[in-house]
């Protein structure tokens, strides 16, 4: 670490030297322009970038799975890449269509060019466009609505909603990789957290936050594909299950009200709260794995059974936003 004194010319100009060495190292010299960021009683300085564009590029000529090629251009947004570029000796009409359909699923991403030997994606949206604020407030939405809904579809038996749930799922998917790209691309460069209006550990914490809602997401998605498997439930079953869901769904509710909240005694409070919920969801969840055992069928009960933990598994996820909440309400190390 370097120090330097900060001197007054003009009678009222603060001014300080840059340590040489990170000049060189970054290409600045007289007549540069330099970026200073504001955080807190942190000023954070930059050498200004005319491209700032970031780019990246992947050879996926081994990439023949689909899996595998999703999970590869998935990653390298979520890297924070503004343009990724595809590259094979020969891209395949097969891999063609998986990098679009992956596209399709991640936000601000488009395909802007294709050849026979690759293909150039570009992120069309700059950072300060990018609410992360919004994005989870829609995952919280989606999510929980979707662990509502899934729950009547099995009870119901109706298999039109079970199949809505499902695809919803996709929705909570584009929006955390979302967050997970402003995330990362935060801790790459801090003053990325000004452009967007939210300090760096709100960042973590909402990102924390958003992880919890997509795990949600896709327990809700697991319980709308048995719904499709068990056929009708009777009565009593499905009333137990309806009660343990309210019960389990109301845990990352609150906590997300905790998460959100920007008065700190509100957010504690709240967050409390929804972790006192879970000995509740657990005696609930106990209750009604006793009485989906006196089924006939144990092949339907085990079915059950699985819904069962998911919905604890949901109450469980609210707890740890509950825990992010109290970390981001905690007071800050001067």
């Amino acid at each position: 670490m370097e120090t330097r004194k900060v001197q007054v010319t003009g009678g009222s100009t603060y001014t300080v030297s840059l340590p040489k060495n990170w000049a060189t190292d970054n290409e600045v010299s007289a007549g540069s322009i330099v970026e200073f960021h504001s955080e807190e009683d942190f000023l954070l300085l930059s050498p200004k970038d005319e491209e700032e564009r970031t780019q990246g590029t992947l050879d996926v000529s081994g990439l023949t799975e689909e899996t595998e090629l999703t999970r590869a251009v998935m990653t390298m947004y979520v890297s924070g890449f503004d343009i990724i570029e595809l590259e094979a000796s020969r891209i395949t009409a097969a891999q063609r269509r998986v990098i679009r359909d992956a596209t399709q699923g991640l936000v601000g991403l488009e395909v802007i060019e294709e050849t026979g030997e690759r293909v150039v994606l570009q992120d069309l949206l700059d950072s300060s466009e990018l609410s992360v604020h919004n994005a989870i407030t829609r995952m919280r939405l989606v999510s929980l609505t979707m662990s509502a809904d899934a729950v009547t579809a099995l009870v119901e038996n109706d298999a039109d909603l079970a199949q809505d749930v499902m695809e919803r799922d996709d929705d909570v998917d584009r929006l955390w990789y979302m967050v997970s790209r402003v995330f990362r691309t935060v801790l790459r460069d801090p003053t990325t957290a000004t452009e967007i209006g939210f300090p760096r550990e709100t960042v973590f914490d909402y990102q924390s936050g958003a992880r919890q809602l997509e795990r949600i997401a896709d327990h809700a998605n697991k319980i709308a594909g048995i719904a499709s498997e068990v056929g009708s439930v009777p009565k009593e079953e499905a009333a137990a299950l309806r009660e343990l869901q309210e019960i389990a769904i109301s845990v990352p509710e609150t906590a997300m009200d905790a998460l959100l909240s920007e008065d700190p005694d509100e957010a504690v409070e709240l967050a409390n709260e929804a972790r006192g919920r879970i000995d509740e969801v657990d005696r609930k969840a106990r209750e009604v794995d006793n009485l989906i055992l006196e089924f006939d069928d144990p092949q339907r009960a085990q079915r059950l059974g699985l819904v069962v933990d998911s919905l604890t598994r949901t109450a469980d996820y609210g707890s740890n936003i509950a825990e992010s909440a109290l970390q981001k309400a905690a007071p800050k190390p001067s």
